[in-house]
């Protein structure tokens, strides 16, 4: 009677163990029901925007057998989506490489903030009405630049760059009381409109092509010069506390955005449809044709010269430590690609 109660006492023990080791297989957890995607405007977005319309994350997550549902948001810059992400609201922000630096280096061994891909590589343009203005050099107190986020932007960054360049060593920050915060459709309105203190935008595609379709619009700067050749705009990034937890949606959002960008580069036309329909965009669809074919820009999961941006903003201390590489700003599916 006794080893018959020793048996099954020893049997019981062993079912625990087992369920206890079930419960901490991270295999067996469950995977977030639902999850918020952030993206910006402009073409620069359009495989996010694909992904939404398409349900692409949906459906690369039931073939791995997960049932999600994605809910998307549109920010106007990429600062805005960090704080989101910091607050576990967000699941996966998109925007321009400063907004991820900045976050990488803040959250090292806690959140550790990662990229997932890259978007694309495009030219940005810093457009003016001021007839005045030929170069960075002639901007003055009485002129307004309208770009995504102040000081970290991409395009804020570039602008610090061509000041550095043009006014000397630690003067990159003299042309940033001229930049206001604002989403590119506001800029652009402000721009157009004649009326704004902002008389100039750093924008993106498409909008700096619409803006110097107009009369008395002029470009002073296009970020490929300040960088020394192309350069990835936008990346899509998320925490690593959020890929070990739900490894096949992170898988499912790559394989989606694969998916987006190809759909892309097989045919620009159907892109370029896609784009206005989406967006409510009113160019022609020959002029956003035209934009997706300009090979300087190019749809690519490909990180391009990443580091040049995590320098200066190291040297500068925008951040205060430095990514010995561009494989340490994302997360491992990635480093199989030739980024830089």
């Amino acid at each position: 009677m006794l080893d018959t109660l020793a048996g099954r006492y020893a049997r019981w023990l062993a079912a625990l163990a087992l369920l206890a080791l079930f419960a901490a297989a991270p295999w067996a957890r469950a995977e977030m029901a639902e999850i918020k995607v952030a993206k910006q405007y402009g073409i620069s977005y359009l495989p996010l925007m694909l992904m939404e319309d398409g349900g692409l994350i949906e459906k690369q997550a039931k073939a791995a057998g997960v049932d999600v549902k994605v809910t998307w948001a549109t920010f106007a810059g990429g600062n805005v989506m960090n704080d989101a992400l910091l607050s576990g609201s967000l699941q996966f922000a998109s925007g321009g490489v400063g907004p991820l630096i900045t976050l990488w280096a803040r959250t090292r061994g806690n959140l550790d903030v990662r990229g997932v891909a890259a978007l694309n590589s495009m030219p940005l343009y810093l457009v003016t009405r001021n007839p005045s203005v030929k170069s960075v050099k002639d901007l003055t107190e009485k002129d307004r630049i309208g770009l995504p986020a102040v000081k970290i932007s991409v395009q804020a960054l570039a602008l610090q760059m061509a000041a550095e360049e043009a006014f000397g060593p630690g003067q990159q920050n003299r042309l940033d009381p001229l930049t206001v915060t604002m989403s590119h459709p506001d800029a652009m309105q402000a721009l157009l409109s004649g009326q704004s203190e902002v008389n100039a935008h750093f924008g993106s595609p498409p909008f700096q092509y619409q803006e110097l379709s107009r009369p008395g619009m002029h470009r002073v700067l296009n970020n490929y010069d300040v960088m020394g050749g192309a350069v990835t705009f936008n990346l899509a990034w998320t925490s690593e506390k959020f890929r070990a937890g739900n490894p096949k949606l992170y898988a499912a959002f790559v394989k989606a955005l694969d998916e987006a960008e190809a759909m892309i580069n097989r045919d620009k036309r159907a892109a370029a449809e896609a784009y206005l329909r989406i967006s409510k965009d009113k160019d022609s669809l020959e002029n956003i044709e035209k934009m997706l074919n300009d090979p300087e820009i190019v749809y690519t999961t490909t990180p391009q010269n990443v580091m040049k941006y995590a320098d200066f903003m190291f040297k500068t201390g925008a951040i205060k430590v430095k990514p010995e590489s561009w494989k340490d700003l994302f997360f491992a599916n990635a480093h199989g690609l030739p980024g830089s």
